[in-house]
């Protein structure tokens, strides 16, 4: 019998999934480091990575052991005990940062929740019910629960999910002008993408971050950093906060933080921290000994001496063949980021630039309404970054 083919797959998909992404018309099937084979056989270079998830590329030796090596021994139990990889995973994220304390959850959505919940009850204790106000931004992304929903400015074409969470403001994103005027007695945090990720692959400028936390020690006000697609090694820090040189008071992760297992965790410094006491937060799955486990093998590798530095070098290399292209192509308008999170701005159809891509064998996504996101697995190497450009010149030339 003729296994059926992936359009075939994709329709059936249609009548089973909830309508919730336009399905691609490749099917992933394997993976090894930064390449994928889909379903027919076709081999694709991954520039894509699960939208910056797949830290250590795909099948990685450490992520698999992990994986082996806890599952024959415990996947789950009450979040109230203590386990070793939970230990471990947290050791290695306090240890390495300026933060106190960890709490795992299963996504960067809930870690934006606990960074809510957090910061909001840490003003209710010190200044009262007033003070519950956040300051946001515009392009902001921070996920698709009601609360990061409330924090991200699509909110304001998507109505029909309202009333959402009041108290949010936006702000220009960096314009600390734009931010001192929303700044009042009720606002408790402010948070921001160090890199704006959906919005456009838009960095922070260091004065703007630096500023924000001048405010924010002005007023008492906690500055949370959503850290989701841009730390974990992904702009040639452990952490977004030390490419910038700014320390926030709380931090949400997940993405490249399990390397495509589902984990998230969010940061934060004590006194913020101290504000959720037993009863106040929790979680069933975060936290589990399996998802920890692999969190920490991936820590691990990204902690390992000259990794963190190959990823600033590889980094440095893509922009500039970027730039290169950029210079010999009219259809590249601008090209932006830092570390291996780039956009690339292009004077075409987006979607059927994708399209194509993935005809040529190359993987990537949209951030914005004509940004080209690059997210490859942090391991990717300089052959594989010329491919990748090569793939995109020729995807160019096509259209």
């Amino acid at each position: 019998m003729t296994p059926p083919s992936a359009s075939e797959l994709i329709q059936k998909a249609g009548n089973l999934l909830l309508n919730t992404y336009a399905a691609q018309p490749v099917i992933p099937d394997r993976g090894q480091g930064c390449r994928v084979w889909d379903t027919e056989g076709k081999r694709y270079l991954d520039f894509a990575a699960g939208i910056a998830v797949a830290s250590l590329g795909h099948a990685h030796p450490a992520v698999l052991e992990a994986l082996r090596e806890q599952a024959e021994k415990i996947i789950a139990c009450p979040p109230s005990f203590v386990t070793l990889p939970k230990l471990e995973c947290a050791e290695l994220l306090v240890g390495n940062s300026c933060f106190d304390r960890a709490f795992f959850c299963n996504s960067g959505a809930e870690a934006i929740e606990a960074a809510i919940k957090t910061v909001r009850k840490w003003a209710y204790d010190r200044k009262g019910a007033g003070c519950h106000e956040i300051i946001s931004f515009r392009k902001s992304f921070h996920g698709r629960t009601y609360g990061a929903a409330s924090l991200t400015e699509k909110r304001h074409v998507q109505p029909f999910f309202g009333p959402y969470m009041p108290g949010v403001h936006f702000a220009e994103f960096n314009s600390l002008d734009s931010v001192r005027a929303l700044v009042s007695d009720k606002t408790c945090a402010i948070f921001v993408e160090p890199v704006q990720g959906e919005g456009g692959i838009i960095p922070a400028q260091p004065a703007f971050l630096q500023g924000l936390r001048r405010i924010c020690d002005e007023h008492g006000i906690a500055l949370v950093f959503d850290e989701i697609q841009t730390g974990m090694g992904r702009l040639g820090a452990l952490f977004a906060s030390e490419a910038f040189g700014v320390e926030p008071d709380v931090a949400a992760f997940a993405k490249g933080l399990g390397s495509g297992f589902p984990i998230g965790a969010m940061l934060a410094k004590e006194k913020f921290a101290a504000a959720i006491t037993i009863g106040t937060h929790g979680t069933t799955y975060g936290g589990n000994p399996l998802a920890t486990a692999v969190a920490a093998a991936v820590l691990k590798e990204l902690l390992r001496p000259g990794f963190l530095a190959q990823v600033r070098d590889t980094g440095a290399y893509l922009f500039k063949k970027l730039n290169q292209l950029k210079l010999n192509s009219a259809k590249i308008t601008d090209v932006r980021g830092m570390g291996l999170l780039a956009g690339i701005d292009i004077a075409v159809d987006i979607k059927k630039f994708l399209r194509a891509a993935q005809g040529h064998g190359l993987l990537a996504t949209q951030a914005g309404d004509v940004t080209v996101r690059l997210t490859p697995p942090l391991i990717v190497t300089k052959p594989e970054i010329d491919e990748a450009v090569g793939l995109i010149e020729a995807t160019l030339n096509e259209i």
